[in-house]
């Protein structure tokens, strides 16, 4: 589905089924160096069972117009235009690692319009080493590996995602190379780092977390090395969130794509996840 966000194109899956903003809609919200693709199964099972879905590829990732965006804040502004654009009133929102920010500060942004949140792959401050970011910069391609490594909790999950033979290192790979190579409008900058930093710097999580008025559920990897569940003790405290642990690392949709997609239906069900 194409739309027209703030004067460019913006493209968002919505899983197999023409958008009706008359039904229950959910906003999928992809992390850094990614595209709506993260969210296919997710999305395709909402999609066909009652749901208006939006995944959206944030301004300069896939097949969104840049240029990239350069905060958490702004990305937030700009998927509450697009929710304007499809005519949707209000929405669940489900983010993954950055998503889950900016799924956070559009929860904050505009309270009445949003009707739950699920936070995936989650911490806050949502800080990146200097080392990494200096990879991310200079050896990107070393980086994404390195990236890569750190996100998986091991070589393969069991063959559920999507069918047997499934390479979940080379998969994501392959997607976070095409996402790099893809980008412009960066000013001498890669996607890679640039995304990175929007992470770093996001500092409004508390406050924003203050102005939540929907449920909230965290689901968290219990082996995650990128954002680890150790780094979600305040931020759950202050959005008084359920939270539900599954035997994963960062890339929980294709690591437990079940125990994710179980969570979230109940995230949005209204019922605490179990």
């Amino acid at each position: 589905m194409e739309l027209t966000v703030n004067g460019r194109k913006a493209y968002a899956y919505t899983g197999g089924k023409p958008f009706d903003a008359a039904l229950p809609c959910i906003v999928f919200i992809h992390g850094a160096l990614h595209d709506h693709s993260a969210w296919n199964l997710l999305a395709r099972w909402f999609a066909h069972h009652g749901h208006a879905v939006l995944a959206p590829d944030q301004p300069g990732h896939g097949r969104s117009e840049g240029p990239p965006l350069e905060s958490v804040e702004a990305l937030a502004d700009w998927t509450l235009a697009l929710l304007d654009a499809a005519g949707a009133p209000r929405a669940a929102l489900v983010g993954h690692s950055m998503g889950s920010l900016i799924a956070l500060e559009m929860a904050a942004r505009a309270p009445d319009r949003i009707t739950a949140l699920a936070m995936i792959g989650t911490a806050y401050p949502m800080k990146v080493s200097e080392a990494l970011l200096a990879s991310a910069r200079e050896r990107p391609l070393q980086a994404i590996d390195m990236v890569n490594a750190f996100s998986h909790a091991g070589i393969a999950s069991k063959p559920s995602f999507p069918g047997p033979g499934m390479w979940l290192h080379g998969s994501n790979r392959a997607l976070m190379r095409r996402m790099l190579a893809g980008a412009s409008g960066l000013a001498g900058r890669n996607l890679f780092e640039h995304d990175f930093r929007v992470c770093d710097a996001y500092a409004n999580g508390l406050q924003a977390a203050a102005q939540v008025r929907c449920p909230v559920t965290f689901v968290l990897g219990e082996r995650d090395q990128m954002t680890s569940p150790k780094a979600t003790r305040d931020i759950a405290a202050a959005l008084n969130a359920n939270i539900v642990t599954l035997p994963a690392g960062h890339s929980l949709m294709t690591e437990a794509p079940d125990g994710v997609l179980n969570a979230v239906r109940q995230a949005l069900s209204g019922r605490p996840p179990r």
